[in-house]
């Protein structure tokens, strides 16, 4: 039973792991600007803060559940509003910037994740829509964590490897990359305002 309830949300869990996002863009961002090394904290507070959040979500659930609404619509516009902050910074930086300590920290990536909309609906709907209509079972809502963890870490890995792939290419047309990058990023804070 645990897999069957596991894989009924894999396909969602993929599309959400592998599309663009805060989390990805932010991964991607920085290694082509700092490289793998230079970046390593911040996708290490991205991974540490994903964890925590799908860590938090699931023990929430219940609770999250009565309060949701007001939770929602708050999160909802200080997420949008720290993402398209994020896609301001990223539009202002120049490949190899001497601000990398403060802007790939640990806390940087590790903070987003509380303000990531997009991963904290992802971890209610999961945990809400798919796990605990059908078990209350401690064990397969922490297996639900953990498959929820090694999904969307290997999205932020695969996404960080492209940085390094195509760093190159991209420190070259940065302000073409920047730029799209930075809308892509407010695509992300209007999609969780408007939709």
């Amino acid at each position: 039973m645990p897999a069957e309830i596991l894989f009924s949300f894999l396909p969602y869990a993929l599309v959400t792991a592998y599309t663009p996002g805060p989390n990805n863009i932010l991964a991607l961002n920085a290694v082509t600007k700092y490289g793998l090394r230079g970046s390593k904290n911040i996708v290490a507070g991205i991974i540490s803060g994903f964890f925590a959040v799908m860590f938090f979500c699931a023990l929430g659930c219940f609770v999250l559940g009565r309060i949701l609404p007001f939770l929602t619509s708050v999160l909802k516009y200080v997420g949008a509003i720290y993402i398209f902050y994020l896609g301001l910074q990223i539009l202002k930086t120049k490949p190899n910037e001497d601000s990398a300590a403060s802007s790939c920290s640990f806390k940087t990536g590790f903070a987003l994740q509380f303000l990531n909309v997009k991963i904290i609906l992802y971890a209610i709907t999961v945990y809400s829509a798919y796990v605990l209509p059908k078990t209350s079972s401690a064990f397969v809502l922490t297996m639900a964590v953990l498959f929820n963890f090694i999904i969307g870490f290997s999205g932020v890995i695969v996404w960080a490897l492209c940085g390094k792939i195509f760093r190159k290419f991209i420190n070259k047309h940065f302000r073409f990359f920047n730029f799209i990058m930075c809308l892509v990023l407010v695509w992300c804070a209007y999609n969780i305002i408007f939709s």
